[in-house]
């Protein structure tokens, strides 16, 4: 059945997606003979007014089926978010069109119900260049590599794990609490030392989680924003890696944590490790006005109520000063040459403070790239009651894609591919065609489960860690997960983005929730066959310019089989998955029949593209051949 209107197709709107301030936007609809439309209107709001606004259709004509053609034109003037629908006027009254299900696309009703999103950003909006075409890799400091320099630590609240191998503790202390305390002394310099291995791997970017001093082993909670971790090495140490890492074109981005600090920190203070100064100890402190108590100094507002995580007044005229300032933090972490900053919680920070940030780093270096954690579509994300801005040009340039994740690991786990297509197309929908391209793509990070064991282990089903700690996939369970992981990482890799690979994927490590997705990093006992197909995909990704930036278009994605083709003006690259029992050949669409070339391992035999049981297959076409 012919739908009345679908988004998704150029047909019906063009141009696709989301649109630049001033571009105008041509709408078209379908509407039944039966029906006997007289008048149609597109009805469309801006999200902060109240009222619609209806645009007159013109009538263009019959069309086949028995529909008639009804068209406009329409030009938002202003960043945000549009929400628009149809109004019809037939000989039985109003009626609306507005979106359905998956299948039908849309829908004629009685009331106007559903709207589709349209969200048009800041005019002349860009992102960098730099990531585009290549592979990001997260690194958990403290657990990817020891350097074999023993540090003078004076520190005695916390345990040296001498064993690399060893699971990470996750018993709580004689008090009951989870200090994460434990430490494999993985340093900076020890990344350093295997910078060769990660430019061999395809990565052209390291995102490193939290370096600053702080009590625990994760950093989140942040001692001295201006010292790295003497556990980690100097701040010398961070500048030599930076230094050392462009010499082989990787860039490296830190993780900015700034809704909160540490409780143990010399801003705050509260166990006296700094002395007498600090919030918690002294209102006079210069670090005051930082935080907000309720009554000092017990009670104060604290990161989803830890009370180690004081969280800071990010509006505050001097913290905005520290972070975002000439001297600032963001600024000088820069100037050590790092080249951008992953926002940690960016939903809890307001629009102002992110509009600072944005400033001051682009000031800095207008190449530097800002991302932001957020887990739920950007576009039209509220948190505190808002609207939020993150895409429209002013904020950030990329955030975490979990929503690609959930897709990927959702068809691995037997979600029919047209509902995982739909989260896909959503995304490349609502999101702004720079964002697009530098979008980061994990199927892991320090906060989910690895991927490895999402897709072949016991789910986890809210067990404890006492039942996670004692968990292992069997050789059965493994082997899949192997095969699964390289069919999940085939679409990370070929899906608009630019695609993260959390320390330790590419290898098989295993492991539920924090800590035991925060192992250390299995050096001489990788799964060397995994390592050497991501290997591959980044290869894949560089020698494609369709990767890079070119449109996404569904081709087949029904039940356990999804296809897609990426294509740009220098050629194509053709990508089917499927996650059931039996092999299938599927017809190779037009073009790629006899002008593609079957790579990683992908065989085609009289027209036809042989997409394994729980494997993948690629076809590239290059325009310029």
């Amino acid at each position: 059945m012919i739908p009345s209107f679908d988004s998704r197709n150029s047909f019906y709107r063009t141009p696709f997606g989301a649109v630049e301030e001033g571009t105008s936007v041509h709408m078209r609809i379908l509407v039944p003979y039966n029906l006997r439309c007289n008048h149609a209107e597109l009805a469309i709001k801006y999200d902060y007014d109240y009222d619609w606004q209806f645009i007159t259709m013109n009538w263009y004509g019959p069309f086949e089926n028995e529909m008639d053609v009804w068209e406009c034109d329409f030009t938002p003037e202003k960043k945000g978010l549009y929400w628009y629908s149809f109004r019809i006027h037939t000989t039985e009254g109003l009626r609306f069109i507005v979106p359905a299900d998956v299948d039908r696309k849309s829908s004629v009703e009685r009331s106007p119900g559903r709207s589709w999103q349209l969200t048009c950003y800041k005019k002349g909006f860009k992102t960098p260049d730099w990531p585009v075409g290549g592979v990001m890799y997260q690194i958990f400091p403290d657990r990817f590599n020891f350097s074999g320099e023993e540090k003078n630590i004076t520190r005695t609240d916390l345990e040296i794990q001498n064993d690399w191998y060893a699971m990470p503790r996750w018993q709580p202390n004689h008090n009951g609490e989870i200090t994460n305390t434990d430490f494999f002394k993985g340093d900076l310099k020890g990344i350093t030392q295997k910078l060769p291995y990660l430019k061999d791997l395809g990565v052209t970017c390291i995102y490193l989680n939290p370096i600053c001093e702080a009590y625990s082993n994760h950093r989140y909670d942040t001692g001295d924003y201006l010292k790295v971790d003497p556990m980690l090495g100097t701040n010398e140490d961070f500048v030599t890696l930076c230094k050392e890492a462009k010499k082989l074109d990787i860039h490296v981005i830190n993780d900015g944590v700034f809704s909160h600090t540490g409780s143990d920190s010399v801003y705050f203070n509260r166990s006296g490790k700094y002395g007498e100064g600090g919030a918690f100890r002294d209102q006079s402190s210069p670090y005051y006005s930082w935080y907000n108590f309720s009554s000092w100094p017990y009670n104060y507002n604290s990161w989803w109520g830890f009370y180690t995580l004081p969280e800071v007044n990010e509006l505050d005229e001097q913290y905005n000063e520290f972070i975002n300032g000439e001297n600032g933090v963001v600024r000088q972490k820069i100037k050590d040459g790092n080249s951008g900053w992953r926002l940690d919680v960016a939903d809890e920070l307001p629009d102002l403070f992110l509009e600072r940030l944005r400033k001051a780093v682009k000031e800095e270096d207008e190449d530097a790239i800002i991302i932001g954690e957020v887990w739920e579509d950007a576009s039209n994300k509220e948190s505190y009651g808002a609207r939020r801005k993150f895409l429209l040009g002013e904020q950030v340039d990329s955030v975490m894609n979990y929503v690609f994740r959930g897709a990927i690991l959702d068809f691995v786990r037997g979600t029919d591919s047209k509902y995982v297509m739909d989260q896909i197309m959503s995304v490349c929908e609502n999101y702004p065609r720079p964002v697009l391209r530098v979008l980061m793509n994990s199927l892991s990070t320090h906060d989910t489960e690895r991927a490895l064991t999402v897709m072949a282990g016991e789910p986890l089903n809210g067990r404890d860690r006492s039942w996670q700690a004692n968990q292992k996939l069997t050789h059965e369970q493994r082997s899949r997960g192997i095969r699964l992981m390289k069919l999940a990482s085939g679409i990370q890799f070929t899906l608009p983005g630019f695609p993260c690979i959390y320390y330790g994927d590419e290898a098989g490590m295993e492991g539920y929730r924090d800590p035991f997705n925060r192992a250390c990093y299995p050096w001489g006992r990788e799964d060397k066959e995994l390592i050497e197909w991501h290997k591959e995909l980044a290869s894949l990704r560089r020698s494609c310019p369709a990767l890079w930036d070119g449109d996404i278009i569904n081709l087949y994605s029904q039940g356990r089989l999804l296809s897609y083709m990426r294509t740009c003006a220098e050629g194509s690259v053709y990508c089917a998955f499927n996650t059931g029992f039996n092999d299938v050949y599927l017809q190779i669409p037009p073009g790629f029949a006899y002008m593609g070339r079957p790579v990683l391992g992908t065989h085609t035999e009289n027209g036809k593209v042989k997409v394994p049981s729980l494997g993948c297959a690629f076809i590239v076409v290059n325009n310029n051949s």
